[in-house]
């Protein structure tokens, strides 16, 4: 299961879940203004494995907690800034070409260059 970030849009959660990947929101959960650490340490607690977010320093900010959960992945999302109807059709496209594979224990950025 994963989890966006507060910074994430939150219709890439609809957009998602049609693709067929379980997820939630930060903010549906009621995480949202939890520091990094604490919101990696209250995603795994929860059975999360994977957190998107657009925050590209992210993994430096949470380094101590995400030692302690090596099972843990997090993809930095590298799409431009743009209107919400045009980010959501280059997310689609993006994962079109390469969906989002997580790897445990590491950050990565997706899509990739």
């Amino acid at each position: 299961m994963w989890l966006l970030d507060a910074n994430v849009d939150i219709r890439v959660c609809e957009l998602l879940q049609t693709l067929g990947v379980s997820n939630h929101t930060a903010e549906s959960r009621g995480w949202k203004h939890l520091s990094n650490g604490n919101l990696v340490s209250a995603a795994v607690e929860e059975g999360f494995t994977c957190l998107l977010t657009r925050d590209q320093l992210f993994r430096q900010s949470a380094a101590r907690t995400l030692s302690r959960f090596p099972q843990f992945a997090i993809v930095v999302l590298q799409l431009g800034q743009c209107k919400r109807s045009q980010y959501l059709a280059q997310f689609r496209e993006a994962w079109a070409i390469e969906p989002i594979e997580p790897r445990p224990g590491k950050s990565i950025g997706w899509p990739t260059d």
